[in-house]
């Protein structure tokens, strides 16, 4: 019986992972610009850091966790979600001590999620993300949407919609936590099951159901921004005001809640417009996390992200018809004409490599002519042929694959010539 790769999970083959190392590399250059760091977290974690980082009525913890038992019977999850992880590690080893502050940090993780797979939502997604820990700025909050607004510009994406809304700090939440269940209660009956529980336990969550998302009530519901304290709603208008200045286009939508518990203040999506993309147009969604920190045990941190799904942003540039522009030309590849000569290949092969040229050979055994093929297929730049004449001259022939035209060169400057002629493309070690 052949054994397939589990449901929900994907093979990235080469022709795939070449598209997505260029992506992953742009969005790094991207972070380095605005002098973000890498972080790195473990792929599972102690359950108890998701129950409480990202909320026991969540779905994510509820229906979605992939959890099991250690041998020393301690419950482990794969990470759904990279916030809780980063901030774990954050208070962990102190890095509110660090001189420079504020904490500003990305990721690139696999996370896990246990839903029905679909386009674009897998039960193994790949995700881009960055937290700043540490800042209370407005400004903060607009320089991460600026972030993320410039990952899927500067990857050629126009289709875009940034929605942006405030949840409010703790006092406006509770007044409109109390708002929406004296809303929602009389209608209670005819809500979900999950929104039925969600109405005393966490109600803003009903706005952000896909199951009752036409029901009258939600039409009728009242709004976040009439319940923002003078406070909330001067943090608001001084994120939007940073949005203005920097010419970042936005939509205020008051029914815009995040699905997780720790949220307040600001929450945005970025959202494709694209023909085709499908019925689920986020690309990116965050905002502010004000007490996550001092709920895993750290002091009073401030802080902000967002997260971005990578399979989604590659459909959105397949829905745009942004193709990605790759080298795929190989530099040199040493063919060779004989045993004798297939050992001094492996010698040449090595030296090169040492030396930062990207080299190949065959290790088929073909014909030469079998071997041009080869040189044609993988668009080799330069071809370098080793047989019994070159050798017992000390030299190899050389050829340029664009021109057709070969020089001999000696063994002891091949090294040297070949750097020459790729020229910027090498490093050298």
């Amino acid at each position: 019986m052949t054994i397939k790769a589990p449901r929900g999970t994907v093979d990235l083959l080469p022709e795939n992972t070449s598209k997505w190392q260029y992506v992953e590399e742009t969005i790094r250059q991207i972070c380095r610009r605005f002098n973000y760091k890498e972080i790195r977290t473990p792929l599972f974690e102690h359950t108890e850091l998701f129950q409480r980082g990202v909320g026991d009525t969540t779905d994510i913890v509820q229906k979605e966790m992939y959890t099991f038992d250690d041998r020393g019977g301690r419950s482990l999850t794969l990470r759904p979600e990279g916030t809780a992880p980063v901030v774990r590690a954050y208070v962990q080893n102190k890095l509110y001590g660090e001189p420079i502050q504020p904490s500003k940090l990305y990721y690139f993780g696999q996370m896990f999620r246990y839903e029905r797979p679909q386009q674009g939502r897998m039960r193994q997604l790949h995700q881009f993300g960055i937290e700043v820990l540490g800042s209370a700025d407005p400004a903060v909050d607009a320089e991460v949407i600026d972030l993320a607004m410039s990952c899927y510009e500067e990857l050629g994406l126009t289709s875009l919609k940034l929605v942006i809304n405030s949840l409010g700090d703790q006092e406006s939440r509770s007044d409109y936590r109390q708002a929406l269940i004296h809303h929602f209660k009389p209608h209670v009956d005819d809500l979900c099951n999950d929104c039925q529980i969600r109405l005393e336990d966490n109600p803003m969550r009903i706005l952000d159901c896909k199951k009752d998302k036409d029901h009258p009530a939600m039409q009728t519901a009242p709004s976040i921004l009439d319940y923002l304290n003078e406070a909330s709603r001067t943090y608001f208008e001084n994120v939007k005001a940073c949005l203005d200045v920097m010419g970042i286009a936005y939509e205020v939508d008051p029914n815009l809640v995040r699905g997780l518990d720790y949220y307040n203040h600001t929450a945005f999506e970025i959202m494709s417009e694209a023909d085709g993309f499908g019925a689920i147009t986020t690309l990116a969604g965050g905002g502010r996390y004000n007490g996550l920190v001092e709920d895993l045990g750290g002091p009073e941190t401030p802080s902000i992200g967002f997260a971005m799904g990578l399979e989604r942003l590659m459909m959105a540039l397949e829905a745009e018809n942004k193709t990605i522009q790759l080298d795929e030309q190989l530099e040199c590849l040493v063919i060779a004409v004989g045993e004798t000569a297939d050992q001094a290949a492996m010698k040449l092969v090595h030296e090169l490599r040492r030396a930062g040229i990207q080299t190949d050979k065959d290790y088929l055994g073909r014909k030469m002519k079998a071997q041009f093929k080869t040189a044609n297929r993988v668009n080799a730049m330069y071809v370098v042929i080793l047989g019994e004449d070159e050798l017992q001259n000390e030299s190899a022939t050389v050829k340029n694959m664009t021109t057709g035209e070969q020089v001999d060169v000696s063994l002891a400057e091949i090294t040297d010539y070949l750097k020459k002629c790729v020229g910027g493309k090498h490093h050298e070690n």
